[in-house]
């Protein structure tokens, strides 16, 4: 398999990695609140958020911006809640006027996510790697991830509004509701606290999104 295949896949597994749901969840709440007919307002909010996410994670894999790991993850968790509470404001679905706030609320929320998804990036790149060819694949990856999850939501929307006939305000505020009450207890576990051990010791630490912290094999864990 070439630099460029290795480097697409990873892009779309990370994405979409069931074990790492942030930026599904995001995804998700960032779409719920359309349908298969507001496809243009849709594209034009996922692309806001790619623009944004394509720039940080540039500018963090090449090394031009750094920032602290534990703040980007806590920074995401929040993104999800902002956007899933956002939902539950929501009163109709008539979309009028062009909605600049949630274009560019997206453009924003996608610097922080770009962030998120340099550490796997970085982590797979060599010294004398390619990064401009694999930083492209990476991203081609991540955005044929996204568009895949986009289908999924419209699609499954589709199934609950229209065939099954859900209300589409109460489902909006049900799916909403529980995203939210993920990301608060995402938060939550990833606060961002000063930690006493040394550097090396906070190499050997591993934190998922469920906020429990491991040591790598042979030495202890604590839940």
């Amino acid at each position: 398999m070439s630099d460029f295949s290795i480097f697409f896949v990873a892009g779309t597994e990370h994405i979409t990695d069931l074990t790492g749901i942030d930026h599904i969840l995001f995804i998700t709440a960032l779409c719920l609140r359309y349908v298969i007919a507001d496809w243009k307002k849709l594209l034009v909010l996922v692309t806001a958020f790619t623009v944004g996410h394509s720039i940080t994670l540039a500018l963090s894999t090449l090394n031009i911006v750094n920032f602290s790991r534990d703040w980007t993850e806590f920074l995401i968790a929040a993104t999800i809640l902002f956007t899933a509470c956002n939902n539950l404001l929501v009163k109709d679905f008539r979309f009028t006027g062009k909605k600049p706030f949630i274009y560019f609320l997206a453009l924003f929320f996608g610097l922080i996510h770009g962030l998120g998804f340099s550490s796997l990036l970085k982590s797979m790149l060599g010294k004398d790697s390619n990064i401009v060819w694999q930083l492209f694949a990476f991203n081609l990856g991540l955005e044929v991830g996204q568009l895949l999850i986009v289908l999924v939501i419209l699609l499954l929307s589709f199934i609950f509004v229209y065939i099954l006939r859900f209300n589409r305000r109460e489902l909006l505020v049900f799916v909403s509701g529980a995203i939210a009450a993920l990301a608060l207890q995402m938060m939550i576990a990833r606060i961002p606290i000063s930690k006493a051990h040394t550097d090396e010791e906070t190499a050997d630490l591993y934190q998922p999104a469920g906020g429990i912290k491991y040591k790598f094999p042979g030495t202890e864990h604590s839940k």
